[in-house]
């Protein structure tokens, strides 16, 4: 198993290397799995019925909304924790203070240890795209997480900022 990743040649417009073209990692997505897939495969793996598994799951989320719109982390069994929070504007004085200035609320996802673990030792593929969209090279770790030609490297490789391949495009 892999994550698939690919890197695309863009021009950056803001920052540090604004007017240069660089590559832009982000991850393929394949599709998004739908909510009756999810819980009819936990059914199948589970043995429980799928009706089953619905109402539970169901339950869950009744409960994880209700304790987490009272303020509480809510552990999600296997996953990790989650909790909501809000992005607001500052202000100089306790007289500014109102909920106007709440520009967003969220939702905070901390992932378990067992699934940064799982994620850290899963292997990664990456296809580089130039800027017209042509593939012009793949790049293939162990799970290890050394990147394929990269052994010399002491780093451990995936460096973003320097460094060619023979074909002198950035890695």
């Amino acid at each position: 198993m892999a994550i698939n990743l690919k890197a695309r040649e863009q021009k950056q417009f803001v920052g540090k290397y604004a007017g240069e073209y660089r590559f832009v990692m982000s991850p393929e997505i394949y599709s998004r799995l739908t909510e009756r897939k999810v819980l009819s495969e936990a059914a199948m793996r589970s043995g429980i019925s799928q009706g089953t598994i619905n109402a539970a799951w169901a339950a869950i989320g009744e409960v994880i909304k209700a304790w987490a719109t009272e303020g509480h982390s809510v552990a999600i069994p296997g996953l990790g924790t989650m909790r909501f929070g809000v992005r607001a504007t500052s202000v100089a004085t306790v007289g500014e203070v109102s909920s106007q200035l709440i520009t967003s609320r969220r939702v905070i996802f901390t992932p378990s240890t067992d699934i940064k673990n799982e994620l850290a030792g899963t292997g990664i593929n990456i296809t580089c795209y130039d800027r017209n969209g042509d593939v012009i090279k793949q790049v293939n770790s162990d799970d290890a997480g050394n990147i394929e030609g990269e052994e010399n490297d002491p780093t451990g490789g995936g460096s973003t900022d320097e460094g060619t391949d023979e074909g002198n495009y950035p890695v």
